[in-house]
């Protein structure tokens, strides 16, 4: 695409989805060492870059609630390179405590439209996984799945995989469910490219688990999968393929709640079995509504049935 043609298009995306509150990187330096830090609620993102920057840069959470709702940016000089910055992106997670999944997916589709740019490209994405867990649970999965839509597959050879939270786990236990995540949930990324590290919870170790961007920084990623296709094609978000598979998670999860409330319809027996019903048919209403709000509008739909896009 031309560059003024790119320009425009670039403008018009962003016009159509941005939210008066919504936090853009514009202080961007050709020679930017740029790395989003991706992940589920709770992983440590904000954690991780903190420990990097040496300093209290993004707010912690230090419960089950997320911190992070807006995209936030770090800032520090590159170890090997002074003259370099490197600037890390705290992003909320898709299983979020006050935001919908949605809404998540707007912000962060907004701060990857508006980064796409000659003057402006991703070093590389780190996504964290807490190795903690013993399971990966559903809202993992979904973090995961969407983390792979939102890059696409070419880019996935500039993704570092990065466990954290290894105090919290025997070595032993840790080791073998790290192995799982290569040998199962992990495997194609791997086999694209992706590369494995820990993070043990110091400035040390972040940087560690960095090297490989930094050492290969001139090798920039040209557009991860959603910049591609919200700047270049010109597609809503609904169009995309994050858009797509999580409109299938959604319906998925409204269609648990709704078999859910269909169960306990005429079997209340107590003051605790209603309100879990209320609670459930309040859950399903806010998922069918974030369900309308990605659908394809009609118009968009239209001119791409007749190639009027």
């Amino acid at each position: 695409m031309p560059k003024k043609s790119k320009t425009k298009s670039k403008k018009k995306t962003i016009d159509s989805i941005k939210k008066v509150d919504d936090v853009i990187f514009t202080d961007a330096r050709p020679n930017d060492i740029i790395i989003p830090v991706m992940g589920p609620t709770g992983v440590g993102k904000s954690t991780f870059i903190n420990f990097a920057v040496g300093k209290d840069a993004t707010p912690v959470g230090h419960d089950l609630q997320s911190c992070t709702q807006h995209i936030n940016h770090a800032i520090c000089a590159c170890p090997g390179d002074p003259s370099r910055r490197v600037v890390l992106v705290d992003t909320p997670g898709f299983d979020d405590t006050f935001l919908s999944d949605t809404e998540i997916l707007r912000r962060i589709a907004v701060w990857l439209a508006s980064s796409y740019g000659d003057d402006m490209k991703l070093a590389g994405v780190l996504y964290l996984h807490d190795i903690s867990q013993p399971r990966m649970f559903g809202t993992s999965r979904r973090n995961l799945d969407m983390f792979r839509r939102l890059c696409g597959e070419n880019a996935e050879r500039n993704v570092i995989l990065v466990t954290t939270k290894w105090n919290d786990v025997g070595a032993g236990v840790g080791e073998r469910r790290e192995q799982q995540l290569k040998d199962s949930f992990w495997k194609e990324m791997v086999n694209n490219g992706s590369q494995v590290d820990r993070f043990h919870g110091s400035r040390k170790s972040a940087w560690d688990v960095m090297r490989p961007i930094l050492a290969n920084s001139s090798a920039v990623v040209a557009a991860i999968r959603i910049q591609e296709e919200l700047i270049d094609l010109g597609k809503v978000i609904p169009e995309t393929d994050a858009g797509n598979t999580l409109r299938a998670a959604l319906k998925d999860v409204a269609e648990t709640h709704r078999r859910t409330v269909e169960g306990l319809k005429g079997n209340v027996e107590d003051d605790e079995q209603r309100q879990r019903m209320k609670e459930t048919e309040k859950e399903l209403r806010e998922l069918l509504k974030q369900i309308q709000e990605l659908k394809v509008p009609f118009g968009t739909r239209f001119k791409s049935w007749f190639g009027l896009g």
